[in-house]
């Protein structure tokens, strides 16, 4: 019998990460390095042993082996409780076999014998692709002040930008009174941010009607929360201020990161108030030497730096050699550019190697229809030959020789 908690997250994490291409062709996408140390799971797992929410199911689906080994036993986060702590929540196995989660409410409907195994009296939705800092106690007090029956963290974004959003009407007292599913002219720019508390015994009745509806999409934020909304349950908007991203494309992954390097970008990482933990296995300490220049740049423990790096995030055990340049790119773990190579704009993605002489990526200075740039991706383990060139906006998935692409 396990004991009951108050709060219990469950952490969506089986996202397929598309748009991602071939960086999430063999992992899910929480599992994506970020930051020169962590991966994009780090966030949530943090914000949750740091809120005092001790108790987490991670729901896995897509190419979940990287991250289930990544999460163990949850040690890093001390989310290794004999009671509590964090368990991996594949799809359900039945009798007639698997059924995979259709959806985001599906996924959490199929877990519902989990949930009631610590009778909680609340339920944290939460999504494993987001970049944030956030404090879910003071969300759940809210929540608890309003008597509500869901409470969604809402974020104010650039009018520009708010027709890529779900986006919600509220009034002043914070109750919403509207959605907007990523409407071509919106009347909001408050967005959802994908993080939901509920009060569990409506939750669970809202679950069992929307897997019993044929019509639904069985997601919460097109139909769960709406059928909520349409029979007057309470619910409101809790207003969050501090930095978020959705990493959900290459782009947004490579602002991201970059994003560290901005003193204007209010994300300190290195905070021991609100510590954002990781599985790293040790290394020795970075090597720069004397003939290479480092500027604006984040490196990890490991790396050997000969070259040149400017406004980059390096990871651990990264090797750039005598002549290379890397600028305004992202160098995953266990990457080599090798010597005279030319990495800008890019992400060069885990144990790739860059050859010498190659080029990989272009500054938008520099192409003349700035629709035919973007930043170009090499993919894990992938090798660019020596003296390869790669255009802007290209994704590499399998080996160069010669010539380029």
């Amino acid at each position: 019998m396990s004991p009951k908690t108050e709060c219990l997250a469950m952490l969506l994490a089986g996202g397929q990460g598309s748009r991602l291409g071939v960086l999430t062709k063999n992992i899910a996408k929480p599992a994506v390095p970020y930051g020169g140390k962590y991966r994009i799971i780090d966030f949530p797992l943090s914000n949750c042993v740091n809120s005092g929410i001790d108790t987490v199911g991670v729901l896995t689906q897509y190419q979940p082996l990287e991250l289930n080994d990544y999460i163990g036993n949850g040690q890093p986060w001390d989310l290794d409780r004999a009671n509590g702590g964090v368990h991996i929540l594949p799809p359900y196995q039945q009798i007639s076999g698997t059924q995979w989660y259709k959806n985001t409410a599906n996924a959490i409907y199929q877990n519902m014998q989990f949930i009631e195994r610590y009778a909680p009296e609340y339920v944290l939705i939460l999504s494993g692709d987001h970049i944030y800092k956030m404090n879910y106690a003071k969300m759940l007090n809210y929540h608890k002040e309003k008597r509500a029956a869901c409470t969604i963290a809402m974020l104010e974004v650039p009018w520009e930008e708010a027709s890529r959003f779900g986006l919600m009407l509220v009034d002043e007292a914070g109750a919403i009174t509207a959605f907007e599913e990523k409407p071509p002219e919106p009347h909001s720019n408050k967005a959802s941010m994908g993080v939901y508390i509920f009060t569990w015994e409506t939750l669970r009745r809202y679950l069992i009607a929307d897997e019993e509806n044929p019509a639904s999409g069985n997601d919460f934020g097109r139909d769960l929360i709406p059928a909520m909304h349409a029979a007057g349950e309470r619910l409101f908007a809790y207003a969050f201020r501090g930095y978020w991203k959705d990493v959900g494309t290459v782009d947004s992954l490579w602002e991201a990161n970059l994003d560290l390097l901005n003193p204007r970008v209010n994300l300190d990482l290195s905070g021991s108030s609100w510590k954002i933990y990781s599985r790293n296995a040790s290394a020795p300490p970075h090597y720069v030497a004397p003939e290479a220049t480092v500027q604006n740049a984040m490196i990890a423990e490991g790396c050997e730096i000969e070259g040149s790096v400017d406004f980059s995030v390096i990871f651990s055990h990264v090797c750039v050699g005598k002549g290379a340049v890397v600028r305004d790119s992202i160098i995953m773990p266990g990457a080599k550019i090798q010597e005279n190579a030319v990495v800008q704009y890019a992400i060069v993605a885990e144990d790739a190697v860059v050859g010498a002489e190659a080029i990989v990526g272009e500054r938008p200075e520099d192409v003349e229809n700035l629709e035919e740039w973007g930043v170009a991706v090499v993919g894990p383990g992938v090798s660019i030959g020596e003296g390869v060139t790669v255009p802007p906006k290209a994704m590499v998935e399998h080996d160069l020789e010669g010539g380029g692409i």
